[in-house]
């Protein structure tokens, strides 16, 4: 059941609605709201929001740092993501190649992939470059 919407939650909101393509740590976040919100109250809200489906909760990049992403709003649900190791930026991946993909590995592994829960690792173009 979805916690009411108190003013810190609505700031955590507001600032994760603010990165919608960033995988971003519990910590990062309560750096950049210090001065709006405790360093508790982010990780609290976090877990809740993590139980309703609200944020993304995903061991990535190379020291597997716990990082959160925000999927409400901004069509997430149902997507697969790729993510960065190196900028730790997530998008979606193309829906005809998400959809290329699933029924390829159904088809030839016998394997149904959850869209929900999986990130595809690796370097993003822009990192690439670097």
């Amino acid at each position: 059941m979805p916690k009411y919407l108190t003013k810190q939650r609505k700031i955590l909101i507001d600032y994760l609605s603010q990165h919608p393509d960033e995988s971003i740590s519990a910590g990062q976040i309560a750096e950049a709201l210090a001065d709006q919100i405790s360093k508790s109250a982010v990780y609290r809200n976090l877990a809740d929001m993590e139980a309703e489906g609200k944020v993304r909760r995903v061991v990535g990049g190379a020291g597997r740092e716990v990082v959160y992403q925000y999927t409400e709003g901004h069509g997430c649900e149902g997507c697969l993501h790729m993510s960065c190791t190196k900028c730790g930026k997530t998008v979606h991946m193309q829906k005809q190649i998400a959809d290329a993909l699933i029924s390829s590995v159904a088809d030839n592994d016998d394997f149904s992939i959850d869209r929900g829960e999986t990130v595809i690792y690796g370097v993003c173009a822009a990192c690439k470059g670097h």
